[in-house]
């Protein structure tokens, strides 16, 4: 456990970093189509979502406004959950909602650890 406890800062920045990437990916596959997936921008609530998506989750890979970004994000998050998934089952298992879920908390947690070193963020807390 120490030999990785060593590298904990920079496991959480590639953490954020891939989170957030592929979380903008899912607005990009929203708003344009992207990634082969159905452009879903006739609902404003999606559209919304979507802009959350790809600009917050691209916020959150840079480490940019991080705290505030990735609460955002985790509350769209428990949005979609209770919007679309809840309500066919209690299990997110079964009601497919389980990714929804998993981006809500991690979300969650990176807003309560904020950046981290490796962020473009760092330098300007520095400076």
């Amino acid at each position: 456990m120490a030999i990785l406890g060593k590298h904990a800062e920079r496991f959480y920045g590639l953490m954020r970093f891939v989170v957030g990437f592929l979380f903008a990916c899912h607005g990009a596959q929203k708003l344009f189509g992207a990634f082969g997936g159905p452009k879903m921008t006739g609902n404003t609530l999606l559209t919304v979502a979507a802009l959350i998506e790809l600009v917050g989750g691209g916020l959150v890979a840079l480490g940019l406004f991080t705290t505030p970004v990735a609460f955002i994000c985790s509350g769209e998050m428990a949005a979609a959950y209770f919007l679309q998934h809840a309500h066919a089952s209690f299990w997110p298992i079964v009601n497919k909602g389980e990714l929804a879920v998993v981006y809500c908390f991690v979300f969650l947690y990176i807003a309560a650890h904020g950046a981290g070193g490796l962020s473009l963020s760092s330098p300007l807390r520095r400076a």
